[in-house]
Order: structure tokens, then sequence, then C-alpha cells
């Protein structure tokens, strides 16, 4: 079969990015040698590295929420001399489009979005309620329109092991004990973020029981992993705050070498899921009905309350039920359910633990 070349237009979020991986790997299936490029923020480039099939990662010039045109015609006249067959842009917006139709790409498949009609010439109608997930909205891309997709798989991505052993002598870490890695951290607003001091009792839990825990994040998540250690006794100082200390590919690789995950609703969370290890995703403001965790290996704690999801950056009515309600003990049996035997061989936290 011949070898087209398509181009996927990334999205801006380093999860969305991570639940693009299925649509690739079905898209590379027919063909001998991949074929598949992608144009993806800066930010999200260290995950397309960690993923399988991939020719080239193009890294975008463009600054968030500006046009840039010039920038574009130019970037679009680099990309038409590739000879793409076809692009497929996965953002909604009307600027995540234009390069696509300016380099006259013959075949320009997404969603509708933001009214772009004139700029995709396979534009496809969103169906919320038959299919909510946001990676089956992705993998559906891959086929022609109406055509039902069966069930993509899970995400994967390839920790870089030479990176990740660097990375582990450089930081001075030890892998000797099974490691809990915490990631206090999430990018959309507080409304998504377990309490610290929640963090904080769990964490003091995995120490007990003869864990190394790592708190993992980005330089926005400074803050927080801070906020979890000052919530501790002098039980902190046997905590390794990695939180800036790494970049993102970098982080992705040492989560691969732990015995269980906790995170919240982040992209962190989905790298976790995607390099095969247990994952405990904490979600309150968001909803694991659109973008879970994608793994056998994980496991949702939410708490049942009215108000969730309400989608919200900051808890609108004031009380954070959703993630107060969440305790500790909850999550830590969680965790019991989704470590391999050998690990959870402990006794369940009774709920007065929370007293």
């Amino acid at each position: 079969m011949a070898r087209a070349r398509i181009l996927i237009i990334a999205p801006s979020w380093v999860g969305d990015s991570i639940l693009s991986e299925p649509l690739i790997a079905l898209l590379r299936q027919p063909y001998e040698e991949p074929q598949v490029d992608v144009l993806a923020p800066p930010w999200c480039a260290p995950v397309y590295a960690r993923m399988r099939g991939i020719r080239k990662i193009i890294e975008s010039p463009f600054a968030h929420g500006r046009l840039d045109l010039a920038a574009r015609r130019t970037l679009a006249a680099k990309l038409r001399a590739e000879n793409y067959a076809r692009a497929i842009v996965l953002p909604n917006t009307w600027k995540s489009a234009l390069v696509p139709w300016l380099a006259r790409i013959p075949i320009r498949t997404g969603y509708v979005g933001e009214a772009r009609w004139a700029l995709l010439n396979d534009p496809r109608k969103l169906q919320k309620l038959t299919v909510p997930r946001l990676v089956n909205r992705y993998a559906a891309l891959a086929g022609t329109a109406g055509k039902l997709m069966p069930a993509p798989p899970a995400p994967v991505l390839v920790p870089n092991m030479a990176n990740r052993s660097a990375a582990v002598r450089a930081l001075s870490l030890k892998t000797h004990r099974p490691v809990a890695v915490l990631c206090p951290g999430a990018e959309f607003g507080p409304a998504k973020r377990w309490p610290p001091n929640q963090f904080a009792e769990l964490a003091a839990l995995f120490l007990r029981d003869g864990f190394r825990v790592w708190l993992v994040g980005s330089p926005n998540d400074k803050l927080a992993a801070t906020a979890v250690l000052q919530s501790m006794d002098e039980s902190s100082r046997q905590i390794h705050d990695l939180c800036g200390r790494t970049d993102l590919g970098t982080a992705i690789d040492l989560l691969s070498l732990a015995s269980l995950v906790v995170s919240n609703d982040s992209g962190l969370m989905h790298s976790a899921a995607a390099v095969g290890v247990p994952v405990v995703a904490l979600f309150g403001s968001s909803s694991p009905e659109y973008t879970p965790p994608l793994s056998p290996l994980a496991r949702v704690a939410k708490i049942d309350i009215e108000c969730s999801p309400c989608f919200k950056r900051e808890c609108p009515l004031g009380h954070f039920k959703c993630m107060r309600d969440l305790k500790p003990w909850m999550v830590y049996n969680f965790a019991r359910a989704a470590m391999p035997l050998h690990l959870s061989a402990r006794p369940t936290v009774e709920t007065q633990s929370d007293t």
C-alpha cells in the first residue's frame, strides 16, 4: 500500500496530546513505515517524542491566542514542500485549521468547531452524546465520515530509558524500595487540585508502609508541592520534591519507575496511565466520563455529589466538597486496590483514621 504522508495538528494540553496516541496508532497500521508527522506546541513535543510511529515532530512557533498570520504563512510554505496527503486538525479553534489550509494540504479533516467550513474539506460533526470520550473522538477521525470505529487501544508512551537512568543519577533518587509518586498540581485551576493537607496525610501513610515518596510536577506545581510539605511533620524530610526539577519528558520517564501514582486530573495522570503503572486518579470538578485514565491498572477516586462535575476553575459554591470529602484513607484504599498484590498486603485504613 502506498505510504501517504499525514500531518496531525496537535492539541495544546498535555493530557489531550496523550489521548491522541491511539489515533496515530490507527493511522500507521496500514503502512510499512511511519508516515505521520505532528505539529505540536513546544511543551507537548516531549509527549510525542515518546510515541511510536511518528516520523517528525514540528514545534509550533505560535504564541497562545495570537493569530501571527505572517508566521503561519511562512510555516505553511515549508509544510507544502512535505507533500502531505492529509491533515487531521485536533483542536477545535479556527486558527488551528488555518495552517493546513494555507499549506494546501488536499484533505483537511477535523470537527467543525469554530465554524471552520471554509478551512476543512472533510468536516465532521461532533456527536457529544454518543461519543463522550475525547480519545474516541480523536480516533474516529482516522476513518471516513459516518464510519463506526471500533474502540481504540489505550494510549501508550515509551519511556526514554537512557534519560531515565541519567535523571535518577542526577537527582540522587533511590529505587530499591517501592516508590509512590504524588502529583499535586493541575494546570486548569484549583478546583481540580486535591487539598495539600490531604496529599500530606496520604504521603504519611505511604511512608509508614515503607514506600519512598516523590512529588512530581512542573514549575507551576511548585507551590502545591511546598504546601504539601508544609502540612507535614519532620517526616517531610523523607520526601523527594521533584516539582520544577525536571522537564516534562523526564517526568514521564520517572513515572515509569513508580509502584503507584496518585494524581489529580492532569497531563501527568494520563502520562502515568500511558507508561503502564498503577494510577489512582482524583476527580472533583472534572469528569472521568470525558477524559479518564485509560489503563486497566487505573482507578478513579471520586465523590458522588450533585454539583460535580462543574468544569469550573474554582468551586462556584465555595465549599469544595467534591475534593475535601475525598479523604486520604479513601484514596489510600483505592491505592491498595490498584497496586500489585505483593505491594498491597497491608491492612486497609479504617474510616476512624480520618478523625
